[in-house]
């Protein structure tokens, strides 16, 4: 965000001041919690990216602040249509650039990445369809999966189950956001239609006990974001959020960022929430850590070895006394 703000004054068509961009692209404690009102951040975001350089840059230091929160393994996700919005490059120059920085720069900060590119919900099924084969193209360049994103609320998804079921074939992973804004039966939908193998939020996936049980007989983990899910209006308040319902019910939770920067947020900030504000216990946490590793788009022998490199970090926690 540091360097987009830096770089506000020189992009055509972009009047405005500095404090106002913050408004515009950062949750502000006046703003109404709705997925409207925390979509609407996202759209001047994409007049930014208007060169490679800053592309790139901003890639770099994404992977800076994930270094200094101590994560060290990142799926990122790149949003092509975004970054190519304001006509920097086209979807395969902007994931060529993304994966140019980002690679060497992770061996440098030892952080291991790989890349999980994002399509939307309300964007066109042609579109996402030449994103897909882009992205099949890259597999053996840091590119693992494909995530359906977007407003839930209003779109289904249904149109992308063709494209799913190829991601699936090339041997790509699937995760999608549901269960966020929309109903706990979109995550049956997505898992059981979609072939997800992960799911983005899911917070309402308590109100429909039949779900939960196929979701944990299914063995899908979730990708929990305590301060999204309030800031979005996905839950009413944080003392609400169903995080120690869901580990209650066995469900397989990780504790994620979704967007650090709108949010002003990082893995440790939402660690802390978990622990003080839904009362998480650490053991728990260390144990949503372990759960993200085993939970990655990694390969078998991988996710073992991130899963004990966690572990070690978490030793004192998990050891018993």
């Amino acid at each position: 965000m540091a360097t987009l703000l830096e770089l506000a004054p020189s992009i055509p068509n972009l009047a405005y001041t500095r404090d106002e961009i913050i408004r515009m692209v950062q949750i502000q404690p006046e703003d109404a919690h709705t997925s409207s009102a925390f979509l609407s951040k996202f759209g001047l975001l994409r007049q930014f990216y208007v060169s490679k350089e800053i592309i790139q840059r901003t890639t770099v230091e994404v992977l800076e602040d994930a270094a200094v929160d101590h994560v060290i393994y990142l799926e990122l996700r790149i949003s092509p249509t975004a970054l190519s919005a304001a006509g920097a490059g086209n979807y395969s120059q902007v994931l060529e650039w993304v994966q140019q920085a980002a690679l060497p720069y992770a061996k440098q900060l030892n952080l291991q990445v790989q890349f999980i590119v994002l399509i939307n919900r309300h964007e066109s099924l042609n579109e996402a369809a030449r994103i897909v084969d882009l992205v099949i193209e890259r597999k053996s360049e840091g590119y693992c999966g494909i995530d359906l994103a977007g407003d839930e609320a209003a779109f289904s998804g249904e149109a992308f189950i063709p494209l799913f079921a190829k991601v699936k074939k090339s041997g790509l992973h699937l995760t999608a956001h549901a269960g966020e804004w929309g109903p706990a039966e979109n995550i049956q939908i997505a898992i059981h239609e979609f072939g997800a193998e992960r799911i983005g939020h899911g917070c309402h996936i308590i109100d429909n006990p039949a779900v939960s049980e196929f979701a944990r007989e299914q063995n899908i983990p979730f990708e929990v974001c305590l301060s999204s899910n309030y800031l979005s209006g996905a839950v009413n308040n944080l003392s609400h959020h169903p995080v120690q319902k869901m580990l209650a019910e066995g469900l397989q939770v990780t504790i994620n960022t979704d967007d650090p920067s709108i949010q002003q947020t990082s893995l440790s900030l939402e660690c802390a929430l978990a622990l003080y504000q839904r009362n998480l216990t650490r053991y728990q946490i260390a144990q949503c850590m372990i759960a993200a590793a085993h939970a990655s788009f990694l390969s078998q022998n991988e996710k073992f070895i991130l899963a004990e490199r966690i572990a070690q970090g978490w030793q004192d926690i998990l050891s018993p006394i």
